[in-house]
């Protein structure tokens, strides 16, 4: 296998946006790619850490079976002030369709990465329980509580280490891609409305369309007719959090030798909504595309 089509692949953090890294990996996979080792972080462990398993087609029918109702009964909601998702419920029904692995004995090399939010350090997972180790790289912050693992008491890797970049054992060796998560609105493209094989998405049915719109005909939705520019403290926090985040991705990135950067916008989706499966893989798969084709364009 050549180093131009054996590939290490960074998958970035990014919540239900990293869905769109299985469409980055079909796509790979249909031009003769050879992914020899992943890197991923939170959304990217998770999604990384089924194909490194060999249980991709699984988890592509589950979740791309996943609706808006399917999702929210998922999230078991707690009162407390560590996070107000517990994140074992859906974890729980994953195990029932694929079986817990030892990250050890997959094919491909695999690792991720999540915080010891008490000592500050990153902690590492290159063996164990593949599920010990998604579900700790993707605790977020306030939002999943942080998963206990040994001694430690981990939150999602995104914080120190967004873009696991330095994760990588053959970097040297291989094309190194990364597929980054939280591009500006400029990377956003108009969410498709067909998958790779012309199949249409799942669509708001036309008798709810009708009941829509019949409502709307006698309570009107109020226009905006000014747009307000000032932020509550609360968004104030979180906008300059996600710029300083963007930089850090951007420096973590340029600190590296990067031969293909796949950019989902930030905005092209929120950070919950797993319900959008099917149209985010597709999105993943056409940024991919472009991607690769300027690459391969530009190395002919």
């Amino acid at each position: 296998m050549s180093a131009k089509k054996s590939v290490s692949l960074v998958l970035s953090s990014g919540g239900a946006r990293g869905l769109a890294h299985v469409g980055v990996i079909e796509e790979l996979e249909n031009r003769g790619y050879h992914i020899a080792e992943i890197a991923g972080c939170s959304a990217g462990a998770l999604v990384g850490g089924m194909y490194a398993a060999g249980k991709m087609p699984e988890f592509k029918d589950w979740i791309c079976n996943l609706d808006r109702i399917d999702v929210f009964s998922l999230m078991d909601f707690t009162f407390s002030s560590r996070g107000f998702i517990k994140g074992e419920k859906v974890y729980n029904a994953l195990k029932k369709v694929i079986k817990d692995c030892q990250i050890e004995d997959f094919e491909i090399d695999f690792s991720c990465n999540a915080v010891d939010y008490k000592t500050g350090q990153e902690v590492i997972f290159r063996e164990g329980s593949l599920y010990a180790a998604i579900r700790a790289s993707g605790s977020i912050p306030t939002v999943f509580q942080p998963a206990k693992h040994h001694r430690h008491e981990l939150i999602d890797g995104g914080v120190l280490n967004p873009v696991p970049i330095s994760l990588l054992k053959n970097s040297g060796q291989n094309l190194v891609i990364v597929v980054g998560l939280n591009a500006p609105d400029s990377a956003i493209i108009s969410p498709p409305q067909k998958d790779a094989q012309g199949k249409s998405f799942i669509s708001m049915p036309g008798w709810l369309r009708d009941y829509r719109n019949k409502m709307l005909h006698y309570f009107p939705e109020q226009e905006k007719t000014e747009k307000s520019t000032s932020l509550s403290s609360f968004n104030l926090m979180t906008r300059s959090f996600d710029l300083l985040q963007d930089r850090f991705c951007e420096l973590l990135v340029a600190q590296y030798p990067v031969d293909i950067v796949v950019q989902i916008a930030r905005n092209q989706a929120g950070t919950l909504e797993f319900h959008r499966a099917a149209e985010l893989i597709e999105i993943g798969r056409q940024k991919a595309v472009m991607a690769i084709d300027e690459w391969e364009n530009a190395n002919s």
